[in-house]
């Protein structure tokens, strides 16, 4: 067993709250579509790192729930002061569905491997999940430290905690 397991379930468990928490606290800030997507998410989170990631069709479920929480994370939303976010964590929903899917299909052959990867169509989904995990962090670092926040204040700081906890969630599920 990887010494470095346990530590990740832990700060997975740990990022989902943090991140489902920051949420709620924004309350009427975050539209209804970014709030279930962000309770989509740590629910997940929370699964995976409880250990429930491992079987076939748990998998499978979390894969199946994550993407389409990652749809209907961004319906409606268009335009709106709250859209950029939103689909900042339907990009999160998106990715960790992949990484589900991902490890799915690498099957047996990623725990004897030591991580993802493999050839055809699991090296897809593979080069998938590091693209999508660098893709959320460069989101995450452009958003907070680059252009100008929408939301100011309380509310903004929460966001900033939301997204980076989101962001180092995601990049722990995907790579341990």
């Amino acid at each position: 067993m990887d010494p470095l397991l346990p530590a990740a379930s832990w700060l997975m468990a740990l990022s989902a709250v943090v991140s489902a928490t920051a949420c709620l606290g924004m309350w009427r800030s975050v539209p209804w579509q970014g709030r279930q997507s962000a309770l989509v998410m740590a629910a997940a989170m929370i699964t995976v790192a409880a250990g429930g990631g491992g079987d076939t069709m748990i998998g499978l479920v979390l894969g199946v729930v994550l993407l389409a929480s990652a749809m209907l994370g961004t319906a409606g939303v268009r335009g709106t002061p709250g859209a950029n976010a939103c689909c900042h964590r339907a990009l999160v929903s998106l990715v960790m569905a992949i990484c589900s899917f991902e490890s799915l299909s690498t099957g047996a052959r990623a725990v004897e491997a030591g991580g993802h990867g493999g050839h055809g169509f699991d090296g897809v989904l593979s080069v998938l999940v590091v693209a999508g995990v660098v893709a959320v962090v460069l989101w995450t670092v452009v958003s907070e430290w680059v252009l100008a926040p929408v939301h100011q204040g309380r509310t903004g700081r929460l966001l900033a905690v939301e997204s980076w906890a989101m962001a180092t969630g995601v990049a722990v599920m995907c790579v341990a």
